[in-house]
C-alpha cells in the first residue's frame, strides 16, 4: 500500500479512516502461515492482540466479522464509533517489526 492509498483506506477492524500512524496486522499470523497484511489504527491493533492469541486468530481465518463479534471487541468498536473523527494533515506510513510478537509491523 502506498502513502496515497493509506490516506484513503479504512482501518481493517473499525472501518474508520486511517490517520497519521498506521500499523500493519496479519489477520492470520505469520507464525501460522499468514502472508497478507492489513492496515489498522494502533488502538485497534492493540485491541486485537489483547483479546486473541495467535492460535485464535488463525482459527478465525482472517475474518474481521469473527473478531468484531467478540463481546469485548464489540464494546470497543461501539465506544470508538461514538467518538468524532478528527481531521489530520496528510497520513504517512511508518513501519518496523514488533520485537515482542514478530507477527506484525508497527511504529
Amino acid at each position: 500500500m502506498t502513502d496515497t492509498e493509506s490516506e484513503t483506506a479504512p482501518c481493517w477492524l473499525c472501518a474508520r479512516p486511517l490517520g497519521n500512524v498506521i500499523e500493519w496486522h496479519h489477520p492470520v499470523p505469520k507464525s501460522r502461515g499468514g502472508r497478507s497484511k492489513v492496515s489498522v489504527h494502533p488502538i485497534c491493533h492493540q485491541t486485537i492482540h489483547l483479546h486473541f492469541s495467535n492460535s485464535e486468530l488463525a482459527r478465525q481465518g482472517g475474518e474481521v466479522a469473527a473478531l468484531s463479534n467478540h463481546p469485548d471487541v464489540a464494546k470497543f468498536l461501539l465506544r470508538i464509533f461514538m467518538r468524532p473523527l478528527r481531521k489530520r494533515a496528510g497520513a504517512r506510513v511508518i513501519s518496523s517489526q514488533i520485537e515482542s510478537s514478530g507477527d506484525s509491523e508497527t511504529l
